[in-house]
């Protein structure tokens, strides 16, 4: 090939020299970036689970026909009551629940369960009148006691609230703490209802139900044993702040440490180290093709 002039041949030469530092450093740019694909480069997002030791906690509410007195204004005993262990439920994390109702006998109504939203509409549909009137105290914390024996938390609660005597059933509360504190049934009971006497539905007139003032009689030296034979304690609610504070009190003193378990999330990397030596590789070919060989 003949050139008209040696400028002409080193352009040329300086051309093909620069070209060929391009394809060398593509071809370098490639190599590098499959080496680092291949050492799967990745990044991790640490993420933390907080696991409960578990605490399995069943709540006995009494429904006799005296919750229905209107000594916790606005509302009545029962409705005060059930707002506040639906409030309680809410506060504990992770803890398998139980709820009871009991009257003249106990019926399961929620046995134990990590479902909180069972639980709250369970609560709310729970009324007076569901079961024959009563206070059947021992069958209450024997219900409780045979739901929690076999449960696997470490620790075993039975919340119990009522504004009555011992009445019915066949079962003696003593003997039924006894046995639920054989099975490592903790009793917290809550005694319901002011001093002196309560506003309490009597029947229907002409303008809705009658009430009459009745004596509120509490057993608090039953409900004080049967606490004190299991471990508890005794509470005694006089109005609907009171019994606020009482189920603030219990969540506290069933408060357990918790484990941490951590996770890490791995995210993969290597696509882009993979992608760069892939492009790297197709941009050489293409200028080799347009430029010729390296010589």
């Amino acid at each position: 090939m003949a050139f008209p002039g040696t400028a002409t041949l080193a352009a040329v030469v300086k051309g093909r020299g620069r070209m060929a530092r391009v394809l060398v450093g593509l071809r370098v740019l490639a190599l590098a970036g499959l080496v680092i694909a291949l050492a799967r480069p990745r990044t991790g997002a640490r993420e933390d689970q907080v696991l409960s030791e578990g605490i399995d906690i069943v709540v006995a509410l009494d429904i006799s026909s005296s919750m229905l007195a209107e000594d916790f204004q606005p509302q009545n005993r029962l409705e005060v009551a059930k707002a506040r262990i639906k409030d309680f439920i809410l506060a504990r994390q992770g803890d398998r629940i139980g709820l009871i109702a009991f009257a003249a006998e106990a019926l399961t109504q929620v046995p134990l369960a990590v479902d909180y939203s069972v639980l709250m509409d369970a609560t709310d549909d729970i009324q007076a009148g569901m079961l024959e009137d009563g206070t059947a105290i021992g069958s209450a914390i024997v219900t409780a006691a045979n739901r929690l024996r076999d449960a696997p938390g470490r620790s075993r609660v039975l919340v119990l609230l009522t504004d009555g005597e011992n009445n019915r059933g066949a079962i003696d509360p003593r003997t039924a703490a006894q046995a639920a504190a054989a099975v490592g049934v903790r009793i917290y009971a809550i005694g319901v209802g002011t001093e002196g006497v309560a506003p309490v539905p009597v029947g229907r007139g002409l303008f809705g139900l009658r009430y009459e003032n009745r004596p509120v009689r509490i057993d608090e030296a039953l409900l004080q044993d049967v606490a004190r034979t299991t471990g508890g304690r005794y509470f005694r609610a006089r109005d609907a702040a009171a019994l606020q504070r009482i189920y603030q009190q219990i969540d506290q003193l069933e408060k357990v440490p918790m484990r941490v378990k951590t996770y890490v999330r791995w995210t993969d990397l290597y696509r882009w180290p993979l992608a760069l030596a892939l492009g790297a590789l197709v941009l050489e070919l293409l200028l080799t093709a347009w430029r010729g060989p390296l010589p």
